[in-house]
């Protein structure tokens, strides 16, 4: 710490007055020089302030330069505008069909919404937009209109019509806000396949928009995600076919005066889907909440083919047939024991008609014997049984890219007795899926190679570390099917000219509370065509069917769900390009397709 020099020093006055001289003289010189010191303390901090301040502007005119020589001598781009990651994005991707055809795309539209405190005449705008919105309230709005709220959502979406009448209100508190919306331009078509939208987070200025069920959901992110830069998401589904099966079905649910139905379209040899559809179905434009109390399979939502667990009676026999012929426990000409009834303790196991004491191993599957089916499912035991239906997906969800299938398990008998596994070959005690069965018939007719069915073009094909059967073998099944067509259960599925193949399954349906309807079926046929060489796979499904054209109500599906099926078939095959074959000629003879 330095010591003050003070302006009187005792020794030089001293040493003054000795001398005669002025004590004061001291003082002044004293102060001059603390004067001097002062301003050399100054000036200096005065030249480092000029020089800080000197390098700064060096400092700062060097990097504009050096910024401006870097932009003269790069290569001029369009500026690109950036943006926080928490900014709403809601442009989302198209959907389009196998050729292109548009299934969900968007649409700039408008939201709506108040501020209050700017409201001139409060009762007008409550008043005029209940004239508007039919499902505006009135008393409601004017509540809410005089709150203490100073935002309030109103619709989050318009059309333009509806904007032009809320603009022509003349008020000033309400407001537009950009929206984008997702539409769906072809209605109900493909619903339950396409699922819906909502709105995730939103502002004033945009929405996030979001899936909330089918392909919207499952492909969200690729929809979302900008480093697509817009490609469309391609479904293998034909637009097209779809309707046609849409509207062909739902004929044949009025005539069969059926609760509701399902099918579903396949490529056999690839397992894509070329058609699904569930009745009811409902307008994802507007999709209606899911039920809150009561059975879910009655609402429009439910999607019958991928998530409705039914069992698919008679259909499972051709799998029953196809395995012993794989293990070469029988051949289709071997005679199988169909006296009955057979009894399995108190089970009783009968046919629908005698059809004798024997019957070939075809016979039973062509008149569809219960009895015939099950002694062989005997002779091939539970344990072989319960593999052969796992390697034909009956196991699991069926793996297709759609949330609502992925949720949806067979239900499987907890301990496999014998008896489950003769009700299981003819298609009771396991209850799956329409979109399975569908699976489990092009694996076993296409050669024997497993299919995972799928709705996304460009999904890899089935090898043959996926065959499950020997191609004999499933050339067998499909003579067997082609003739339960010409001569068994299911001649009113015969499409002249398309050599359809199938099996029908009549399965009585299951209470909530336990037990079986008496009078209530789920009618299923199960089909192929050409059945020589599949090229499809088609099931349909008809929840209490009741064919009442006759003196009585038949409810078998050979009456009810076969006749669909080929009135489907004579719709679709000419929209996928198939000519009729010609009826002379071996049941071999190759299909012929017309060339574009």
């Amino acid at each position: 710490m330095t010591s003050r020099r003070p302006l009187r020093p005792l020794a030089r006055v001293f040493k003054a007055r000795a001398q005669g001289e002025n004590p004061d003289g001291v003082e002044a010189e004293e102060r001059a020089a603390r004067m001097r010191l002062r301003h050399r303390a100054e000036r200096r901090r005065a030249e480092h302030r000029l020089w800080l301040l000197a390098a700064t502007f060096i400092l700062a005119f060097g990097t504009v330069a050096a910024r401006m020589s870097v932009l003269a001598s790069s290569e001029p781009v369009e500026p690109k505008a950036t943006a926080s990651a928490a900014r709403i994005v809601a442009q989302r991707a198209d959907i389009v069909d196998r050729n292109g055809a548009i299934l969900a795309t968007n649409m700039q539209t408008a939201s709506l919404y108040a501020q209050p405190y700017l409201m001139v005449d409060k009762v007008a705008a409550a008043a005029g937009l209940a004239r508007i919105f039919d499902d505006l309230d009135e008393t409601e709005l004017l509540k809410r209109f005089s709150g203490k709220r100073r935002f309030l959502w109103i619709k989050r979406t318009l059309s333009p019509e509806q904007r032009q009448a809320v603009h022509d209100l003349g008020e000033p508190g309400l407001l537009f806000g950009p929206r984008e919306m997702r539409l769906y331009p072809n209605g109900r078509l493909a619903s339950h396949i396409l699922g819906g939208y909502g709105y995730g987070r939103e502002g004033v200025h945009a929405a996030e928009v979001v899936g909330s069920a089918g392909v919207e959901l499952a492909f969200d992110q690729f929809l979302r995600d900008p480093v697509n830069e817009g490609a469309p998401l391609q479904l293998t589904i034909d637009l097209s076919v779809q309707a046609a099966v849409e509207r062909v079905l739902a004929g044949g649910m009025r005539l069969m005066n059926a609760k509701g139905a399902a099918a579903v379209l396949m490529e056999a040899k690839t397992g894509r889907i070329v058609a699904m559809v569930s009745l009811p179905d409902f307008d994802p434009n507007k999709r209606p909440l899911p039920p809150a109390s009561g059975d879910p399979s009655d609402s429009p939502i439910f999607n019958r083919a991928a998530q409705g667990v039914y069992e698919l009676g008679s259909t499972f026999k051709i799998f029953t047939a196809a395995q012993a012929m794989e293990l070469g426990l029988a051949g289709p000409d071997t005679v199988i024991d169909t006296s009955g009834p057979l009894t399995w303790g108190r089970f009783r196991i009968r046919d629908f008609r005698n059809y004798g004491p024997t019957l070939s191993l075809r016979d039973v599957i062509v008149k569809s014997s219960n009895i015939g089916t099950a002694r062989v499912a005997v002779e091939i035991g539970a344990v072989r049984q319960k593999e052969f239906l796992r390697q034909l997906g009956f196991m699991e969800p069926v793996p297709v890219t759609l949330p609502e299938a992925g949720k949806t398990r067979p239900l499987v008998p907890k301990r496999w007795s014998e008896i489950s596994t003769m009700t299981i070959s003819y298609g009771h005690g396991l209850a799956a899926t329409p979109l399975h069965l569908a699976t489990a018939y092009a694996t076993l007719t296409n050669g024997g190679l497993r299919v995972r069915p799928t709705l996304l073009a460009g999904a890899p094909l089935p090898t043959e570390a996926d065959r499950v059967v020997r191609a004999e073998t499933s050339r067998a099944a499909r003579q067997m099917l082609r003739q339960v067509v010409v001569r068994g259960t299911a001649t009113l599925a015969n499409a002249e000219g398309y050599r359809v193949g199938g099996k029908t399954g009549t399965a009585d349906k299951p209470k909530h509370t336990g037990g079986y309807y008496k009078e209530k079926v789920i009618g299923t046929f199960a089909s192929i065509f050409p059945a020589h060489d599949p090229e499809y796979v088609l099931v349909v499904a008809l929840d209490e069917p009741e064919d009442r054209s006759g003196r009585e109500a038949r409810r078998t599906a050979g009456w009810t769900a076969a006749p669909v099926a080929s009135e489907i078939i004579r719709r679709i095959a000419p929209l996928m390009n198939m000519r009729p074959l010609p009826k002379e000629g071996a049941e071999g003879a190759q299909s012929v397709r017309a060339s574009n």
